[in-house]
């Protein structure tokens, strides 16, 4: 199982955990939620739990994950989009079957 993030969603991450001095990295979960069912939160954290696996970027970036979320998110790319006026991050993520209208959830 692994998760991987593009140059870009690393830069921005690594930028925003300088600014706010430091941290163990980003972490990335689902939750249920929306009108198709789930989620994507994402967090800084400064340190890891015990069940959570981590995967190393580049840059000093550490993505952590809970065993629960891994099995919804495994093979996902975690990309950091700008378009136009609007930037954020997306989740390519290919296990979802269908998304909601608004684009706020998913499910698999």
């Amino acid at each position: 199982m692994a998760i991987t993030m593009t140059a870009a969603a690393i830069k921005h991450v690594a930028g925003y955990l300088e600014k706010r001095g430091g941290g163990f990295g980003i972490r990335v979960g689902v939750r249920t939620s929306g009108c198709s069912g789930m989620a994507y939160v994402l967090e800084f954290v400064d340190h890891q739990d015990s069940d959570d696996q981590v995967f190393e970027m580049d840059a000093g970036v550490n993505i952590v994950i809970d065993p629960k979320s891994l099995a919804y998110l495994d093979g996902t790319e975690l990309d950091f989009v700008k378009e136009g006026l609007n930037e954020g991050f997306a989740f390519n993520n290919p296990n979802v079957r269908s998304e909601c209208g608004c684009g706020e959830s998913f499910n698999v």
